[in-house]
């Protein structure tokens, strides 16, 4: 009896592995020239988008299209009812999380190409920047949601599982308001980073000044934002601090800014000298972008005056560098060639007469 048995289990399960090893190794081949293919026309057309989807979605696709041919031979397989349990089991798992893993896959694909797409580094960037913090934001609520309906649908598909969800759906309610009230925290930073995605206060590159420090947005999370500070240290800043509390943003609606340099000078100085050589200082530097530059006298006291030099530059970090570089220029100038108006104090003697009665009683 034991050797009719081998003899009719072996060769149907040698049958089974070849038929189901045969399909997995058609359906990878297949799979391949396909892929090699979307490469090439990817590579024909302009620019790299499309040959970041077309990678994008390699590896997973490959792993379904197995999938696809252990279903098309699922009905040549002989299994008996345990077996056939065990199949469908494994595919209730299988196909969600490869369904899944394309999904997030080609999301994250997604923000690849607008990446390629927004060039920021450009001097007037804003539309860049917009997409870029838009995508990046939206991108990972998709992630979360895809991975949370995935992981769900895997659950779905066990029996015992799917059963003792029925029974907890009634206690739901209850459950939802003590993890709700437990991660408040977290869900006021998750819906802030929603709210932001579509408010924009902030976008990537921004250049804001923070909890008192100077920096540019680096990445914008779900929940939180890192801000790199001038001298290279990353502040981690929740995202709901940008949507309660006040910051200075300083390229909101554009990247083009105005700077200030202030010189106190006396007030017999000659400003229009030192106007024509303010914009002979800020003509021939680099990071002017031509739009404004000007010498004011914004303040009058009895020893001094202060005058205000105004210019602008295509970004944040050029119009500090002109900043610094017309301090300097300017000082320089003065010292050289105007040393007389370096504020001074002055003394003024008055001349007593003999016969000054008052004179008469100091002399005294």
């Amino acid at each position: 009896m034991l050797d009719r048995w081998i003899d009719w289990t072996v060769p149907t399960l040698a049958a089974d592995i070849a038929v189901t090893l045969g399909a997995i190794g058609l359906a990878i081949l297949i799979h391949a020239l396909l892929a090699r293919l979307a490469a090439k026309l990817a590579a024909r057309t302009p620019g790299s988008v499309d040959d970041v989807f077309v990678e994008a979605g390699r590896r997973p696709s490959r792993w379904l299209f197995a999938v696809l041919a252990l279903a098309a031979v699922r009905p040549y397989l002989t299994l008996d009812t345990t077996q056939n349990a065990l199949w469908i089991q494994a595919a209730g798992l299988i196909v969600p999380a490869l369904i899944g893993w394309l999904a997030i896959a080609m999301t994250r694909g997604s923000v690849r190409a607008i990446e390629i797409s927004t060039d920021i580094s450009v001097a007037d960037n804003l539309h860049a920047r917009r997409r870029r913090t838009r995508s990046a934001i939206l991108s990972r609520i998709g992630v979360f949601a895809i991975g949370f309906v995935t992981i769900c649908l895997m659950l779905l598909s066990i029996p015992s599982v799917r059963a003792v969800g029925v029974t907890l759906m009634a206690s739901a309610g209850i459950a939802g308001l003590a993890i709700g009230a437990a991660a408040q925290p977290a869900l006021k930073n998750l819906i802030a980073g929603i709210q932001m995605a579509f408010t924009e206060p902030i976008r990537i590159d921004d250049v804001v000044i923070v909890a008192g420090e100077w920096g540019r947005i680096e990445e914008i999370r779900l929940t939180y934002v890192v801000v790199q500070v001038w001298d290279d240290r990353r502040l981690i800043v929740p995202v709901s601090k940008f949507l309660e509390e006040s910051f200075e943003n300083w390229t909101r609606s554009s990247s083009a800014l105005l700077g200030t340099a202030f010189f106190h000078l006396d007030p017999a100085a000659d400003i229009a000298r030192l106007r024509a050589k303010l914009t002979e200082i800020v003509a021939a530097n680099a990071n002017w972008d031509g739009r404004v530059v000007g010498l004011q006298v914004t303040e009058m006291r009895a020893d001094a005056i202060e005058a205000r030099a105004l210019v602008s530059g295509a970004d944040a970090g050029k119009t500090f560098d002109l900043r610094a570089d017309v301090r300097e220029a300017m000082l320089a100038f003065i010292r050289d060639e105007m040393p007389e108006a370096l504020p001074r104090e002055r003394m003024l003697w008055a001349r007593l007469d003999d016969d000054d009665p008052v004179g008469d009683r100091d002399h005294a």
